[in-house]
């Protein structure tokens, strides 16, 4: 369902993220957006807290943000923590390094047509999976097979200036391994998969891998990947609206953050919960 987006009066946040990746894509975006408004409140937060502060005092303003993939799931989750999703449309304009969230929601890539976009473009109801700890999904949840050494390698994805660091370590001080020693390799999991109360796949059964995305009409599509031996396994597929998982400690990466270690956690599909000003179809 979609309805066009009537709020003349924008309050344009603008993550630090995005002023630091590429300030002419900003400075672009900011020109349209207040050139084709009846009013444009421009903000520029320092900080996440200040990015949240300014996004609570938006009044009657449509709020659109300036940003990455990050940016904007940050967003969708403070407006949901906020218990002020359902009734705010959001608008983004994809600026910075991870935009392939915003892509796949159907952002047009350019700055210029983004920004378009979000002065005549039309708002659409998207479905969201939400777990018991208030986290929000928009776009895929993947659990990789577990891998040696996951700990630092999960660290490293989540803050970017690690990876750099090891990356320079690496260089100056290069180490390989014995030629006797074997490199590890990702394992399988043993995870438990239920959705909607019915176990997909248990624990004697080991997965390569998991994954959950939004379907539609309030639907999960769930898809995992039995590890096998020889030919490959055939992936096993269902659809549900609650999606648990459990086992031993596991991470997942939700759009562009890796979470965890957890045990067990579950996400459940809200249909319809979040408004997203897109493009108006042709």
């Amino acid at each position: 369902m979609a309805t066009f987006a009537t709020s003349d009066q924008l309050l344009v946040v603008i993550d630090p993220v995005a002023r630091r990746a590429d300030g002419e894509a900003v400075r672009i975006a900011k020109d349209v957006l207040s050139g084709g408004a009846a009013h444009t409140k421009v903000c520029l937060p320092d900080s996440p807290e200040e990015f949240a502060r300014m996004l609570s005092r938006r009044g009657s303003r449509r709020p659109v943000v300036i940003g990455d993939d990050r940016a904007l799931v940050r967003t969708v989750a403070l407006l949901h923590r906020q218990r002020e999703l359902a009734e705010c449309g959001l608008s983004v304009v994809p600026v910075g390094g991870a935009l392939s969230l915003a892509r796949s929601l159907g952002v047009p890539a350019g700055t210029v047509a983004a920004a378009r976009a979000v002065l005549d473009g039309v708002e659409r109801r998207l479905d969201l999976l939400i777990d018991e700890s208030d986290g929000v999904v928009l776009g895929a949840l993947r659990i990789p097979p577990v891998v040696a050494g996951s700990d630092t390698a999960a660290t490293a994805e989540a803050h970017p200036w690690l990876r750099t660091c090891q990356s320079l370590v690496r260089t100056l001080v290069p180490v390989r391994p014995a030629r006797d020693t074997p490199v590890p390799g990702p394992g399988p999991s043993r995870l438990r998969v239920e959705v909607d109360g019915v176990t997909l796949v248990d624990l004697d059964q080991p997965v390569a891998a998991v994954s959950v995305t939004p379907g539609a009409a309030g639907v999960a599509e769930i898809e995992v990947r039995p590890a096998s031996v020889g030919a490959e396994a055939s992936p096993l597929l269902a659809s549900g609206r609650i999606v648990t998982v459990s086992g031993a400690d596991f991470r997942y990466r939700a759009d562009a953050v890796v979470s965890g270690p957890v045990r067990t956690r579950t996400w459940v599909v809200r249909e319809g919960a979040w408004g997203l000003t897109l493009p108006v179809a042709r």
